[in-house]
């Protein structure tokens, strides 16, 4: 869940910050930070006024695509699925394994569900 899927187009050396994100139903933000580190590799996202101006914390395996040339970044998980995972609230967070837990596993516990 913390590793970007290899059939997602990433590189991991050029930054995704700017880019426009797309759930599986509509934008729901930018991509205002990442962190590339092994293990822990995610997204922050500011959703502007759709989530009342909060930032999402997004695991790399719930990427599905990377458009570098249009600038988006697409995840394979509703707006609603999005807005109802883990609330992140402050940076360190980023490093805190049990909310990292918490988070990885809301979004695993959807791709099983999908799987069904």
């Amino acid at each position: 869940m913390w590793e970007y899927r290899p059939e997602c187009g990433t590189a991991l050396e050029q930054s995704l910050v700017g880019f426009t994100v797309h759930a599986a139903d509509g934008v729901i933000g930018q991509v205002d930070r990442q962190d590339t580190r092994p293990g822990i590799q995610h997204v922050i996202v500011d959703t502007g006024m759709w989530v009342f101006g909060k930032s999402v914390l997004i695991p790399a395996g719930a990427v599905v695509r990377i458009d570098r040339h249009a600038r988006t970044v697409t995840i394979g998980n509703t707006r609603q699925e999005i807005k109802a995972a883990p609330r992140f609230t402050v940076d360190r967070e980023t490093t805190d394994l049990s909310y990292l837990s918490d988070v990885g596993h809301y979004y695993l516990s959807l791709n099983s569900t999908s799987a069904l």
